[in-house]
């Protein structure tokens, strides 16, 4: 529905795009993005009231989305006395070329639909008019704020503030302008000078409460905030889960539960919501809390598959209880491919493989070309009749309507081709698709040196929040030790791997040269780690951090600043590891050119991995996944020791994936892969692998 009211924007069909905006916020009236889009439509059609009025609604459903508040400073017009409809405006300017207003309130309107090329032009064309106004200046410095030159942006709304320091618009432009420099005091500045200016305008209290607690003052974030929640017009259940979040920070717990019961009442489709909940409950053992205000949305909303799948997720996995849910999915929505995709997973957990086979074979019906049944039909093709499986994928490939899909399938190849005993012809089919696919995937990291020297560790502090960081090298089974974790409900935060990774220093490989040449300071990098913590739902510090890379030029930060943090490194036989990597790739996609130079880095990578270890820089415990499978409990066992627990929930088999290659399995490739290999052979003696 977005797409067709955006399209009917761009080719000017403004009807019918306020017809569709209203039909999507009578559908979701709770959707932030549709009531943005009602404003747009509102404002086309000439009605600047209902667009002010819709744009505002949207802030307060989304309080802490900056992009929606930056859509909103484009709404400012009436300050502006600038209240032309679109029509009338390309009337004037047909009319009188010399029209400035006109040009300045359509350039508006583009930067507010994110046309920026269309904004520029309409700029430039103000500019030749009045080439030094400050409005020109200001739509000069959005448009490149757009393009993510928040540097020159800056620049020119400063000195567009500087001819106007009370213009609402050019203040909201240049927060925006600070935000993207991080300059978080001067943001609050702008925006609390906004109400100040304009009282009326409360929407913004949501952004302004986001940036101080970027700055660490939850408590005055918190202030900011009372007066939305004191009026129940604007007291959206977006804006009580955020004041939860802060609640949460400041160690209020009843409170935060209190306004997160509120929130999913009124909204059950907020995932983030949700998601705040679910660590409560995880963290306190409230599971009686989570089924009965799950069971309470899910009477409202029995089609909503995200409170299913968290319903299940309260409920022993391949239980009978998680089953008599399922079942209850199943009977409010018999052909949702979800609940479909959810049942088959409860019975593969159940040792069920007849019923998995007989939903995927559902599942495809319904929806073709769906990955997770289509991979477990294949799946079991190449367990059962790999030569047949050869054929049947090769028969894909051809078929297959991209590029994209047809490497997606030739790693099915190389495994089918592994499973029928025909490895040269696997060796060449994998390396096919990664040298194809090296350049669009992140490129290897630069290690360090191994072997220090180190700052001195520090005591550490009794009653500091515990913090383990995860990392493994490609092929190690870091996402099964990462599956353990998070089934048993500790704190795991998998974000880095995501559309939205947070962004703090750990999260940029950039990371390490800069704490080697001193242009990051160790002290820095702490307080920006945890500066991001609450932004991902981490409020009392208490986390396991997974990372997407791993160099002892961490230890930096950590043996003087957080001595008790533990550091948690699966390993597999790095050739296992290798061959694993080059055949089904890993959660951080990086690149491979050739399995000989994804050998060297791997090794240099080990050489920091071999210096912890055998000199003990720090807290640390090395899982060794070669066997997981085999004892899930001792597995889990062993990570809940590392981490310092008595014990840890162990969850089913099937939670773990699969074990594609057995332990060993490298020896098969002695040939087709000796050179790598032999890179190899020195580091997996010294990790107690044999030569061999």
């Amino acid at each position: 529905m977005q797409e067709r009211i955006l399209a009917a924007l761009q080719r000017g069909a403004n009807a019918e795009a306020l017809s569709l905006a209203r039909v999507a916020v009578a559908g979701a009236p709770h959707d932030a993005r549709a009531h943005a889009l009602l404003a747009h439509a509102e404002r086309a059609n000439g009605d600047n009231a209902a667009a002010q009025h819709a744009i505002s609604r949207a802030v307060l459903l989304a309080p802490e989305d900056a992009e929606l508040h930056f859509q909103r400073a484009g709404f400012l017009l009436k300050e502006h006395k600038l209240d032309e409809a679109q029509a009338a405006l390309t009337r004037a300017i047909d009319l009188n070329p010399n029209q400035f207003e006109a040009y300045i309130l359509q350039a508006q309107m583009a930067v507010g639909r994110g046309a920026i090329d269309e904004a520029e032009r309409l700029q430039r064309s103000a500019a030749r008019l009045q080439p030094d106004h400050p409005w020109v200046k200001t739509l000069e410095g959005m448009v490149a704020l757009r393009r993510g030159d928040g540097a020159r942006a800056q620049t020119l709304l400063t000195r567009a503030a500087a001819r106007m320091p009370d213009d609402l618009q050019v203040l909201y432009a240049l927060g925006f302008a600070h935000l993207s420099q991080q300059q978080f005091a001067f943001a609050e500045q702008a925006f609390a000078k906004i109400i100040e200016l304009a009282p009326q305008m409360q929407e913004l209290r949501g952004l302004l409460a986001d940036v101080l607690l970027q700055q660490q003052r939850p408590d005055e974030a918190r202030d900011v905030l009372q007066p939305l929640l004191d009026n129940p017009e604007t007291a959206t259940p977006a804006l009580k889960r955020m004041t939860a979040e802060l609640e949460l920070v400041l160690g209020r717990h009843e409170q935060a539960l209190a306004l997160l019961h509120e929130s999913v009442a009124e909204d059950p489709r907020d995932p983030r919501a949700w998601a705040i909940l679910t660590d409560v409950w995880r963290r306190t053992g409230d599971f009686a809390d989570a089924r009965a205000t799950l069971e309470a949305s899910l009477a409202q909303h029995p089609e909503a598959t995200s409170l299913w799948q968290l319903r299940l997720a309260f409920e022993p996995e391949a239980s009978d209880d998680a089953k008599a849910v399922m079942e209850r999915w199943l009977a409010a929505t018999p052909d949702n491919t979800d609940a479909l995709d959810a049942a088959m997973h409860l019975h593969e957990a159940r040792g069920d493989a007849e019923a998995v086979d007989a939903l995927a074979q559902r599942i495809v019906e319904l929806e073709p070309g769906r990955s997770s049944a289509e991979m477990r039909l294949l799946d079991r093709m190449i367990r059962d009749q790999p030569d047949v499986a050869v054929a049947h994928v090769q028969g894909l490939i051809a078929k297959a309507a991209d590029d994209a899909a047809k490497r997606g399938l030739m790693l099915w190849l190389g495994y089918a081709q592994d499973r029928a005993g025909r490895h040269g012809e696997a060796t060449m089919t994998w390396h096919a698709v990664n040298s194809a696919e090296a350049a669009l995937r992140w490129p290897l990291t630069v290690p360090g040196h191994a072997g220090g020297p180190w700052p001195d560790a520090a005591t550490p502090v009794p009653g500091t929040p515990p913090v383990a960081y995860l990392w493994g090298l490609p092929g190690s089974g870091v996402e099964k030790v990462a599956a353990v974790i998070a089934h048993a409900g500790y704190p795991l935060r998998g974000d880095r791997f995501s559309q939205r990774p947070p962004q703090d220093p750990l999260q940029n490989p950039d990371t390490i040269a800069a704490l080697n040449d001193g242009s990051l300071s160790p002290e820095r990098l702490l307080a920006e780690w945890r500066a991001a913590l609450p932004s991902r739902g981490v409020n009392d510090g208490i986390v396991i951090d997974w990372l997407p890379y791993w160099d002892n030029a961490l230890l930096k930060m950590l043996r003087p600043l957080q001595p008790e943090a533990i550091v948690m490194i699966p390993l597999r036989d790095p050739r296992d590891m290798l061959l694993e990597w080059i055949a089904f790739g890993s959660p951080m996609p990086f690149g491979i050119v050739t399995p000989t130079e994804a050998a060297l880095w791997m090794a240099r990578q080990l050489q920091h991995v071999v210096a912890l270890h055998q000199n003990d820089l720090q807290p640390h415990k090395l899982v060794r996944t070669d066997h997981a499978l085999a004892d899930v409990e001792a597995f889990a066992a062993d990570i809940g020791g590392g981490l310092g627990l008595e014990e840890i929930r162990v969850p089913p088999a099937s939670a773990l994936g699969i074990q594609r290659f057995p332990f060993g399995h490298w020896r098969q490739y002695s040939k087709a892969l000796a050179e790598p290999f032999a890179l190899l052979s020195e580091v997996a003696q010294t990790l107690g692998y044999p030569g061999e």
